[in-house]
Order: structure tokens, then C-alpha cells, then sequence
């Protein structure tokens, strides 16, 4: 007997060449695909089947994905569900996934190029330098959805290390604000809306300038802020990754 599946694919950041083999495969063979329409490029789903449903997720309530869902696993199909970059990181699968065990359905997830490795590369920037930061905190303002306490930008802000953080360019001031509580005011900071797109813009400035260069590009959604001197590091001792000295079995 044929029993349907839900894929959960990470879709990457934009360029539908940034979609992994895997997930390409599986867009391919999928019968059913619900992707998230306004943030997925609409290219990275082009070589599906041509009797494939395709369904939009921008319109659409859990309760109505989950139907759909459960339609197509009675029918024995395979469900493409598809999220931008990698969906483990805002890509609001818990939830889904919790909706799915509830009915016994079977699921795998195909991890994608996240927005903020995409934004690391169109940068040109390693976001961990040896002696300037080894950590990266990944994280976003509080909106709508609210946040622990503890995880307020001003609190994560006092490690020094370099942060990305997902949708807060709509709300620069407040981040702006947050962050120079411990953050230096000259402290290098960079917005890329739509990382590897073909319409991807990039804003380089420091924490007193950015948040009036972004206003006056006009970018108040689809971008990523990154804050810390590993954008602007000078120099710095190399890692001991390649030193001629150093014995080790990782290089």
C-alpha cells in the first residue's frame, strides 16, 4: 500500500541555483507543492511536474495547510513543502511538524542555504575572525511574535559578538537603539536586502548612520542586518588553521 510523505525543503535565499540537489529532486518528484510564495522565488519551484498542485502559503492559515495536507496524504501523495532559506530558522515547521505527529503523518526535512550565510557571502565577509569574534548570535527584534527577556537585543548585545538579525530593518530605530546601549556607536554595520537575488542591494555604514542610509533606500522589509567589526576588521592575526607550526588533524 503507498502512503503519502511531506517533504519540508529549504528553498535558500533567492537564486534558484543556491537550491540544494536534494531539494531540487524533490520539488521535482513532489505531487503537491505549498511553498511560501511571498518570499520564495517563484524560480526555484519552474521544474516541477506539470500536473503538480501548486499552492501559495502567503494566503493561507496552519489549519489550511494542514488540509491540504491531510488531502494529499489520503490520496498516497508526496507534499513539496517549501520555505525560504533554511526552514529551522523562522521557517515556522514546529508547528507544523507538531500538526503532523498529532496525525501520524510521515515528514523529512532537506535543510537550504540560509539568508545569513547568503548575506555572509555577498559581504565578502567571514563572520568569525580569529581574536575579533568566534561567535555569531542569530536572532531578531521583538514584533509581534514576543521574545524571552533574556534574548532582547541590549542583552545579547553585551557579548560583542557579531549578530545577524532577521526582520528588524522595518524597524531600524528600535534596533539602532537597542544596540548602542553595548554596542560602540562606530561599530561597522551592513543591511543586504534580498541576499543573491538579482535585485539584492547592499548599505554599509556604522550603528549612528545606518538607520538613516536605510530609510533613504527605502528598504523596510526582505533583509538581513549584520552588526560587528569583523565587517570592517583591519588587521588581524590568521587563524591557526594554515600556520606552517601547527600540527592537527582538522585541515
Amino acid at each position: 500500500m503507498m502512503k503519502g510523505k511531506v517533504i519540508f525543503i529549504g528553498a535558500g535565499p533567492g537564486d534558484p541555483e543556491l537550491l540544494t540537489i536534494r531539494g531540487y529532486k524533490a520539488i521535482e518528484n513532489a505531487e503537491i507543492i505549498i511553498y511560501a510564495g511571498s518570499l520564495v522565488n517563484k524560480e526555484v519551484i519552474d521544474h516541477r511536474k506539470k500536473d503538480a498542485k501548486v499552492y501559495n502559503s502567503a494566503s493561507m492559515n496552519l489549519n489550511e495547510i494542514i488540509e491540504i495536507i491531510e488531502e494529499g496524504i489520503a490520496d498516497s501523495k508526496t507534499i513539496a513543502r517549501v520555505h525560504t532559506g533554511d526552514p529551522s530558522i523562522y521557517g515556522a515547521i514546529g508547528e507544523q511538524i507538531r500538526e503532523l505527529k498529532k496525525r501520524n503523518i510521515e515528514y523529512e526535512i532537506i535543510p537550504g542555504v540560509s539568508s545569513v550565510f547568503a548575506t555572509a557571502a555577498t559581504l565578502e565577509a567571514e563572520l568569525t575572525l580569529p581574536e575579533i569574534s568566534q561567535t555569531v548570535i542569530i536572532t531578531r527584534p521583538e514584533g509581534r511574535t514576543p521574545k524571552p527577556k533574556s534574548e532582547s537585543l541590549s542583552s545579547l548585545a553585551t557579548h560583542q559578538a557579531t549578530m545577524c538579525i532577521f526582520l528588524g530593518v522595518g524597524m531600524i530605530d528600535e534596533v539602532v537603539n537597542d544596540l548602542t546601549k553595548e554596542y560602540d556607536e562606530n561599530t561597522p554595520v551592513a543591511v543586504v536586502k534580498k541576499a543573491s537575488w538579482e535585485d539584492e542591494l547592499i548599505i554599509r555604514g556604522t550603528l549612528a548612520t545606518i538607520a538613516e542610509q536605510v530609510k533613504k533606500a527605502n528598504i523596510n522589509k526582505t533583509a538581513m542586518i549584520v552588526v560587528g567589526d569583523v565587517l570592517n576588521p583591519g588587521d588581524f592575526n590568521p587563524s591557526k588553521l594554515y600556520n606552517p607550526d601547527f600540527k592537527h588533524e582538522y585541515r
